[in-house]
């Protein structure tokens, strides 16, 4: 069983020399040997894309959606490890039982917003995160404070031969960290202060300002570095933020942001599927701020809109992307789980639509989103089941999905959230591991310029 950032490692040098992006020349930022796509003609830039509130009927929707997805947290989660499982089959009884620990984190912040909801008494959840929380403190096995991708949710003991991952441990201390700030409870504070201080950023750093994507104890430390602008920001910015083992602050700028151009819009990006725009902003609030590279909040914004774009420019190839249906980020597809999108394109793109990529995005384009959301829901109901949507489907093929995917769940239940009332953005950056990263990394408070780009 391969990650998603296995797949994407594997694929993303196959996708240079594609058309329909373009990337900058800026000497050092770009991939090593490679050679600028060649962007599609325009007559004219495209303007630069403006955020619009959700309407107010928007919001009995995601309360829906919502509601449905905290389900999928709360049932697929063992009872008492609080492990929650991976991906889970709605369509046959689900008998799997591999939990993977960024599931996890998207959970742990799932019961927040359940609770804050009224989805669950406080508590049941406050029962389950000490649970929770408990088990990974004492019994789920770890190096050095990280954990193994994948773990047996009933036991916690690693499977796969899974590594110790640095940015899925990250995304499951986001979760840790967004229970202790939510609760205010002393014994979930005293838990989650243990696990957070364990994590041995150092040790993943003794040799390079480049942070290792993982490790293994038959091979010791993969290959592989965050090397690229990616969803590293917040593994990045939680080390910068540690008091007990912090990584040094030049740590931030040891990764290359390369400047993409596609319609006349520029943005900061990768070779690599819409989430990368989105993970770490799930929980780091990068609002009104910015560092000496970017606004990184609008620079998600540009990417989305771009990636609707791109998507639009592959209808005459699949007559099933429009204004109000597009979306590709890694998934699951008929073949298989595939990293996939653009620009450049990623693939092979067969016309599948993946609800997390509009999901994922919701607080950057709220209205293009929703358009996306809601053209799902209202014309494909075999897309919709007991825990909102499944993860992709093709209308092309009458294809759907029989999985939910715990993190792409996960990703679009934070982001309608934070669409909503940021209220996990307020929540997360209480802790002052958050705000210590964020001002490590040189983050500053500026007010953007209207219609400018990041």
């Amino acid at each position: 069983m391969r990650s998603r950032r296995e797949l994407l490692r594997k694929m993303a040098w196959a996708s240079l020399g594609l058309p329909l992006a373009q990337v900058a020349a800026q000497g050092k930022d770009e991939p090593p040997g490679a050679q600028s796509p060649r962007a599609l003609p325009h007559t004219s830039p495209a303007p630069h894309p403006v955020p619009e509130a959700l309407a107010p009927e928007d919001d009995a929707f995601l309360n829906e959606l919502e509601h449905a997805q905290f389900l999928f947290f709360w049932e697929q989660a063992h009872p008492e490890t609080g492990l929650i499982k991976d991906r889970c089959n709605v369509r046959a009884q689900d008998t799997s039982t591999v939990a993977s620990i960024a599931s996890t984190g998207f959970g742990l912040t799932a019961i927040c917003i359940g609770e804050e909801r009224g989805f669950v008494s406080r508590a049941e959840a406050r029962l389950r995160v000490i649970q929770a929380l408990s088990f990974i403190w004492h019994k789920l096995p770890t190096h050095r404070g990280f954990f193994f991708h994948f773990a047996d949710m009933n036991t916690g003991e690693r499977v796969w031969d899974s590594e110790a991952s640095s940015v899925d441990t990250a995304m499951l201390l986001c979760g840790i960290l967004t229970c202790k700030q939510h609760f205010k409870d002393h014994d979930i504070s005293q838990l989650a202060q243990a696990i957070f201080d364990r994590v041995e950023w150092t040790w993943l750093s003794e040799d390079t300002g480049l942070l290792a994507q993982g490790w293994t104890p038959e091979f010791g430390f993969l290959p592989s570095r965050w090397d690229l602008y990616s969803e590293l920001m917040m593994m990045y910015l939680l080390g910068l933020g540690s008091t007990t083992h912090p990584l040094p602050g030049e740590a931030w700028q040891a990764w290359k942001r390369t400047t993409f151009e596609y319609d006349g819009l520029r943005y900061v990006g990768s070779f690599a599927p819409l989430f990368v725009h989105q993970y770490s902003q799930a929980w780091f609030d990068f609002r009104n701020k910015r560092d000496k590279y970017a606004d990184y909040f609008q620079n998600s914004i540009i990417a989305t809109d771009v990636h609707r774009r791109f998507c639009l420019e592959l209808n005459e190839q699949f007559p099933d992307y429009s204004n109000a249906l597009w979306g590709i980020t890694a998934s699951d597809s008929a073949k298989g789980y595939v990293v996939w999108g653009g620009p450049p394109e990623m693939g092979p793109i067969d016309g599948t639509i993946v609800p997390a990529a509009a999901g994922g995005s919701l607080p950057f384009l709220p209205q293009a989103t929703m358009r996306v959301l809601r053209t799902i829901h209202d014309h494909y109901p075999n897309a919709w089941c007991r825990y909102g949507f499944v993860d992709a489907f093709n209308p092309l093929t009458d294809w759907y999905d029989p999985d939910v995917i715990g993190i792409d769940t996960g990703i679009t239940m934070l982001m309608a959230e934070n669409a909503r009332t940021g209220f996990v953005w307020e929540t997360f950056m209480k802790n002052p591991e958050a705000q210590r990263g964020m001002a490590r990394a040189g983050f500053a408070p500026y007010t953007p310029q209207a219609n400018a780009p990041g």
